[in-house]
Order: C-alpha cells, then sequence, then structure tokens
C-alpha cells in the first residue's frame, strides 16, 4: 500500500470517528448532525478544519456567574411574580399585559426575566440620531458608564465613542467598555490607550490563544447594550461603526432599530452587563453594588422584560419568545430582520398563522452582507409565501432591524435575528415589551419602510433564475450551520 493510500485510508477513519462525535457525543439536533455529517463526507480534510473552527459546543460549559447575580435578591423577586401570574385572580393594571402573561410566565421560569413597569421607550431608527442621543446622554454621565457592542469599529465614530469617554473618565466616572473580539477583529487594545490612561477599563469578550486566528467562529457575543448611571439604558441592532450612519457605499443608508429605556428594565440590562463583563475580564471584575442598581422615578408606563440567550443555555429562549408571540397573533405580525432562516419549529408557527388569516408581513434587505445566508433566507420565503403571507424587499439601503410587532400590542426588539446563529450559536438579548404604544410606533415605522420597499409576489418569486434556485438550495443546505 502506497503513502497516498494509507493517507486517504487515515483520512477516512478520521471523518468516521468526528461523524461518530457529533452523533453520539455532542448531540446536536439532526438538522445540524446531517449537516456536518454531509461536509465532512463530501469535503475530507477540509470538513475538518471546518468542523475545528465551527464545530465547538458550549452547552455543559460554566460561562457566567449566576451565584453572585442570585445572592441580589433576583430569585426572590422572580418566585413572587410567578406566583402572581400563577394566581387567576391576580390581574395586571393593563389589560392588554394580562393577554400576554403565558409569555411572560415563560420568560420568568426559562431565563429568570424579571417583569418591569414603569419604563419610558424611546424608539431609535436613524443611526445619527442614535448615537447623537447617546453622546448626549454619555456627557450627562456622573457615576459609570456600561458599554458593549458587538462590532467596534476603530474609524471615525469608534474615535468619537473612545474620546467622549476618555473625557468621562478623567473627570471621574467609571467607564467600561466589552467588545467581541472576532465582531471587532481590526480592534487593538492599544485603540483604548487613552482611555486607559484615564482609568478606563476594556474586556474582550473569548479572546483567541493565537496570535491571528480565532478558532471560535461561532458562540460570538452579539449583544449590544449600553447602561449609563444605572438609569438609562440602550439596546437594539446598532453596532459602533460608520456604516452605522449610513457611511458606506456598498449598503447605502442603514435602516436599523434600538431602544433607549428609562426605568426598572435598566436594572436587568445592568445585570447582564455585568455578568458578561465578569466573564470576560477576570481581572477587574465587577460587584453587584447599590451604585449600579439606584432607585428609578415612575417616567413611563410600558412593561419590560429582558431576556438573553446564548450556546450556553439548555433552551433557545428568545426563539422560544419568538413563537410564543406568533402563536399568540389574531390580527397581525410584522418583522424586520436581515436574515431569515427559521427551524421548522418557527417557520410552521408563522405559516400557521399566515393560514389562520392573520396579517403576517416579514421585511427583509435586497442585497447581502452575508451570501450564504441571503440565498438560504430567500429559499425559505417561497414557503412563506404560499401561505399568503407578505414579504417586503426593502430598497432604501440595509435594513439590519430585528424586531416583532403582535397585533399592534406587543413587541420585541434586540439583537436577535431569525437564523439559527442568533437561536443557537451567539449569545443575544432582547427587549420583550408589553406596550400598545411602542408597539404603535414601531408598527407604524414598518408601515413606511414598506413604502421603500418592493413587495415580492410569489410570482415574481417562481421567475428567479435557474442559478439562483441552486444558489438557495445549496445554501439551505448548510443552514443549521450558517
Amino acid at each position: 500500500m502506497d503513502i497516498l493510500s494509507i493517507f486517504l485510508v487515515v483520512l477516512f477513519l478520521f471523518n468516521i470517528l468526528f461523524a461518530g462525535i457529533i452523533i453520539f457525543i455532542e448531540r446536536k439536533d439532526a438538522s445540524a448532525t446531517w449537516a456536518w455529517v454531509m461536509i465532512l463526507f463530501f469535503i475530507p480534510f477540509i470538513g475538518f478544519v471546518i468542523y475545528l473552527f465551527l464545530g465547538q459546543n458550549l452547552t455543559r460549559r460554566r460561562l457566567f456567574d449566576w451565584e453572585r447575580f442570585r445572592q441580589i435578591g433576583i430569585v426572590d423577586i422572580i418566585s413572587k411574580q410567578m406566583d402572581q401570574i400563577r394566581n387567576p385572580e391576580f390581574s395586571f393594571h393593563d389589560e392588554d399585559v394580562d393577554e400576554y402573561r403565558d409569555l411572560i410566565y415563560m420568560h420568568l421560569i426559562n431565563n429568570d426575566a424579571i417583569l418591569t413597569k414603569d419604563n419610558q421607550i424611546q424608539v431609535l431608527t436613524d443611526g445619527e440620531e442614535k448615537f447623537n442621543q447617546l453622546f448626549e446622554d454619555i456627557q450627562k454621565a456622573k457615576d459609570h458608564i456600561h458599554i458593549q457592542y458587538y462590532i467596534f469599529r476603530y474609524d471615525s465614530l469608534g474615535k468619537k465613542i473612545i474620546e467622549e469617554l476618555t473625557k468621562k473618565a478623567e473627570e471621574g466616572v467609571k467607564v467600561r467598555v466589552l467588545y467581541d473580539e472576532l465582531g471587532s477583529r481590526k480592534l487593538k487594545r492599544k485603540h483604548f490607550s487613552s482611555l486607559t490612561k484615564a482609568g478606563g477599563e476594556v474586556g474582550v469578550f473569548f479572546p483567541s490563544k493565537f496570535p491571528l486566528i480565532n478558532l471560535r467562529l461561532n458562540y460570538r457575543n452579539h449583544r449590544k447594550l449600553t447602561i449609563i448611571d444605572g438609569q438609562i439604558g440602550y439596546v437594539g441592532g446598532f453596532n459602533a461603526g460608520n456604516e452605522y450612519l449610513g457611511k458606506d457605499k456598498t449598503f447605502g443608508y442603514w435602516r436599523d432599530t434600538h431602544l433607549r429605556i428609562k426605568g426598572n428594565a435598566v436594572d436587568p440590562m445592568q445585570t447582564r452587563f455585568i455578568l458578561d463583563w465578569n466573564q470576560a475580564s477576570k481581572h477587574f471584575s465587577i460587584d453587584y453594588e447599590p451604585r449600579y442598581f439606584p432607585m428609578k422615578s415612575n417616567e413611563g408606563n410600558a412593561t419590560v422584560q429582558i431576556v438573553s440567550s446564548g450556546p450556553e443555555s439548555e433552551w433557545e429562549q428568545i426563539k422560544n419568545g419568538y413563537m410564543k408571540m406568533i402563536m399568540s397573533a389574531k390580527e397581525s405580525v410584522y418583522i424586520q430582520t436581515p436574515y431569515f432562516i427559521p427551524d421548522q419549529s418557527l417557520l410552521d408557527a408563522l405559516r400557521v398563522a399566515s393560514l389562520s388569516g392573520v396579517d403576517v408581513r416579514l421585511m427583509i434587505p435586497n442585497k447581502p452582507d452575508h451570501p450564504f445566508i441571503y440565498w438560504a433566507t430567500y429559499s425559505y420565503i417561497g414557503l412563506l409565501l404560499k401561505t399568503g403571507a407578505n414579504v417586503y424587499i426593502y430598497e432604501n439601503g440595509f435594513i439590519h432591524s430585528k424586531s416583532i410587532v403582535i397585533d399592534r400590542k406587543m413587541n420585541t426588539v434586540g439583537t436577535a435575528n431569525i437564523d439559527m446563529r442568533s437561536f443557537k450559536l451567539n449569545f443575544e438579548v432582547n427587549a420583550f415589551i408589553y406596550h400598545k404604544e411602542t408597539s404603535e410606533e414601531l408598527a407604524q415605522a414598518f408601515e413606511k419602510d414598506m413604502m421603500e420597499s418592493t413587495k415580492l409576489t410569489e410570482e415574481l418569486y417562481n421567475k428567479r433564475p435557474r442559478w439562483i434556485r441552486f444558489k438557495e438550495s445549496i445554501s439551505r443546505l448548510l443552514s443549521p450551520i450558517l
């Protein structure tokens, strides 16, 4: 037997070994298992390398220190709220909130997501508007600023953020910045030298153990959070970079959705940041001090739950929330997402809603920022169109908004896309909002965006070229691991 034959036999045995690991040890879901087996057997060796980068499993790892979190009384609040919701005689002050008690209970028991009241919510859909408001709030900060982004560019916007944070650090405000290494792969610690010299701290989520390469292409921290003085919180789709101001010629205008929240919902946002920070920054951990959870003034009437999910969790909390919302819809479901790669359960929920007479509307971009994901999205759209759902292709630049509005009564806005990466592989955070006024504002924003969109009919969809259909088919096969 020559050397080449021996090599091929060894390669074949390695493929069998890794296929066995995927099937019997990792216990991935069936669709992901078949996708990996296909890659391993059709592209040997290269498939093995891809698996090293993308196929790791975090579900059995303990990443976050929940013990100190539980010591601040959250468990008692959750237990009390669960007892109240289970009591059929208990009713919320707002009947629209009472309508979603099953969803609220699910988030309580499944995610420790306390229900907060008296929140004031500002919807931000334009990058200039969002960052101008953020800079104004940063300049008024008195005690601390906590900022977390998946993508943090060292461009003119990123430099301005660092400059403003440095000024506050020099004034004695405690400033912490957390970013994901892969999402912000061109960002260097030296870029924050002025901030750290002024007393600011910088943390990196899942940094590489090797120079120039990060083996964790999956399991990235996709959350975008800002907490200022424990009084103001930001959550949504905008990252920090010039493209989010519409300055990228490829994408043009950047349409996104972000929330500025004042009220009790800021406390769970703060808790989420502290958990992420303490995981990433081993040398500068944050204690749960009262300064980070100050008393709030009752400035609004919105009811909110902050829900997070990640690959270390047994449950797909945000996806489960999406499904429960859709199944509760009686009149309308408005969805904006840059990527639409649902699993079968979520796709079935949308199809059943549409077939039941619910007005299901989906809005996606007209251009890809990730080609395989874009073509996989198109493969799923056809299944929705057959049920009578309405699909809109946003034409005024790039839509990156991650929002769902149900019956113009409740909504969710956050960082999670409708794809398997957000549901299973990334760390995400969403605000679930039980508030008619905010829901109406988001519904009207959707309808305004419809004026800048092309409606995709089933007839138009069926006219797409064979080459496009081929790319869709290949992308859909890979969708469980995209």
